[in-house]
């Protein structure tokens, strides 16, 4: 029989994770390159699964992967300054010099589980928005080989385009009622 281990942050508690986050952020001008911050997440998560890291712990470091492809996929486009956000984020689990180190038996990956939390809730209007825009872009793909297409149709970029304008737009929108900006 399994043990389920809960705890609550308090806003306290949050605000506390979120400035540790911050304060290990890139500073400004610090260039990050896509294809090395895509590369060493995907590193840490077969690390983690190599070293047996426990299944909670993998589950989450799984959850970086939507994060990655927001900023590889082609399609979305996500602009520059929301991709320099999704990145700094991914920069944290890039960089072996965190918390706990990442070789420690047991809670190695403990504070990558809890900072991957925090930063899925500091993306939440990108990740809603890119979700959208996959599950649009796989049913409207779907809608469009059932029906038939022609030549004379509006083309895929012109689709892809209008839907992901829109979503970017109610991103923005969701990011400054929430957080402010």
């Amino acid at each position: 029989m399994g043990l389920k281990f809960v705890f609550e942050l308090s806003d306290e508690d949050l605000a506390y994770f979120r400035g540790v986050f911050e304060d290990h952020r890139p500073g400004a001008g610090v260039e990050i390159r896509i294809e090395e911050v895509a590369e060493a997440t995907e590193k840490l998560i077969a690390q983690a699964r190599s070293r047996r890291a426990p299944p909670f712990i993998l589950e989450k470091l799984e959850q970086l992967k939507p994060l990655v492809a927001m900023v590889t996929d082609p399609e979305w486009r996500l602009p520059e300054q929301e991709v320099r956000r999704v990145l700094e984020a991914l920069a944290w689990f890039a960089d072996p010099a965190d918390l706990i180190p990442d070789d420690l038996p047991v809670f190695g990956y403990l504070d990558d589980a809890m900072m991957v939390e925090v930063a899925l809730q500091g993306l939440a209007p990108e990740l809603e928005a890119f979700r959208d825009f996959c599950e649009f872009r796989e049913a409207e793909l779907e809608r469009r080989k059932v029906a038939g297409t022609s030549s004379t149709e509006v083309s895929r970029a012109d689709w892809l385009d209008s839907r992901r304008k829109e979503l970017q737009e109610t991103m923005r929108s969701r990011r400054r009622s929430i957080f402010g900006f």
